[in-house]
């Protein structure tokens, strides 16, 4: 389980055996050096999400619209499936009504048979879909260089009390690469976009903590949404890595105890003063900050596992 990790330096050993006075302790090195030590974690959580991006499109390919709903799954003995509709099929008419493709671009994904309600001409598909529970509804389907014609029978999700047919759906398809470069460049798009996103999200947290705080969660609360995702469609796990990646690195580098950021923060004082905070006043600043982290993190584990589906089932 990737529980995360910590280097440990002979620093902060006190059974080591090196001199205090030694150069190569990192307390001992320029202020720079231990700026870069401290801040490693942080460049290699945007390396991460940046690679996981690059992997995403020379994986999975690149995005691009269709004329019609493509469906990049279909759940196993689902009516789609007992239909004979498969993975990557476009559905192109349903019930004599044309899907041509010309709304904007948007997706949804199928989790046990459910599929939500989305803008674009996958709308008209769910519409028609939710519109016609147990009832045979006859799709024109486009796979490959020809087109077939399918009947499918919606039944009602248990969950949602919604006619589905358990398939996700998509307004793009995805193509192959047609060069190396193509991929970094839209995966450095990518990373910019979710950079961007998870800095304001991070901002109105601090700016608007009485709304926000509901979606801070716990690693239970992150296990739990990437089983979701995963269910859905194993490739929207690319960008949730990617995502979770730059949080850490975001909240890491944030100045407050206990963190990176905090650490920073210190060095940035002993620059300026020149001379660092008394070790005995770093040492209490940095018990409170973990103490305050170990205690959030506690409840927001308690609360997450309390308000797992699987248990507000067995209420």
């Amino acid at each position: 389980m990737p529980l995360g990790g910590v280097v440990g330096l002979p620093d902060d050993d006190p059974e080591s055996d090196i001199p205090a006075n030694d150069p190569d302790l990192l307390r001992n090195r320029p202020v720079l050096d231990r700026a870069i030590v401290i801040s490693a974690g942080v460049i290699a959580n945007m390396i991460f999400a940046y690679t996981v991006s690059v992997a995403q499109f020379g994986l999975l390919g690149i995005p691009e619209p269709v004329n019609g709903v493509y469906i990049p799954q279909v759940v196993s003995g689902s009516p789609a499936d007992l239909a004979g509709i498969e993975r990557k099929d476009i559905v192109i008419e349903a019930n004599g009504q044309r899907l041509d493709g010309a709304t904007a671009p948007s997706s949804t994904g199928a989790d046990g048979g459910e599929t939500t309600a989305v803008d674009g001409v996958d709308q008209q598909l769910i519409s028609i879909i939710h519109s016609s529970p147990n009832e045979p509804v006859n799709l024109t389907i486009q796979r490959k260089n020809e087109e077939l014609q399918v009947a499918v029978t919606p039944e009602v999700s248990p969950r949602t009390n919604d006619a589905v047919i358990g398939i996700g759906l998509s307004t793009m398809a995805p193509r192959r690469i047609k060069n190396p470069m193509e991929i970094l460049s839209l995966a450095a798009q990518q990373f910019q976009f979710q950079t961007q996103q998870v800095s304001t999200g991070m901002l109105s947290l601090f700016t608007n903590f009485s709304e926000m705080s509901g979606q801070v969660g716990s690693p239970v609360k992150i296990v739990e949404q990437g089983a979701k995702l995963s269910a859905e469609n194993i490739g929207f796990l690319f960008p949730f890595a990617a995502i979770i990646s730059i949080n850490l690195a975001i909240i890491n580098i944030l100045p407050l105890p206990a963190l990176d950021g905090g650490q920073l923060a210190f060095l940035i004082i002993e620059a300026v003063r020149g001379k660092p905070l008394p070790m005995r006043l770093q040492e209490s600043v940095m018990q409170t900050g973990i103490f305050l982290l170990l205690g959030l993190g506690i409840f927001l584990i308690i609360r997450d596992t309390t308000q797992l589906e699987v248990l507000q089932n067995l209420r």
